[in-house]
């Protein structure tokens, strides 16, 4: 994922709390909203509860990745918010979790 597809201040952020629409399932939960951009805005959001910093920063390596080889179109910021269960998933778990919340917000169609 490259840098000028991330979400960094936290006006972007709250721009997405507050206006985008949210689907969740056990894993994870999807915020997003239109940005009206020629490219798509990512942001993962991870609480300490879920785990130690390794198994955090683990979780945000693989949500990256999965990003990154997802065909998404243009036009969206997105937040992914991980739920608990998310420390004991492994990738396939995630990526099939990612799938269902971008299908079921319409962001991605099969």
């Amino acid at each position: 994922m490259k840098r000028e597809e991330r979400l960094k201040t936290p006006e972007q952020f709250s721009l997405v709390y507050n206006q985008g629409i949210s689907q969740a399932n056990q894993l994870l939960v999807i915020r997003a909203r239109s940005n009206g951009l020629n490219l798509s805005r990512y942001g993962i959001s991870i609480n300490k509860r879920v785990g130690k910093a390794v198994v955090r920063n683990r979780i945000k390596r693989v949500l990256r990745e999965i990003l990154r080889l997802a065909s998404l179109p243009p036009g969206w910021d997105i937040i992914l918010i991980v739920r608990g269960p998310a420390a004991r998933s492994d990738y396939k778990q995630l990526e099939k979790s990612v799938f269902n919340l971008l299908t079921r917000a319409h962001i991605m169609m099969k």
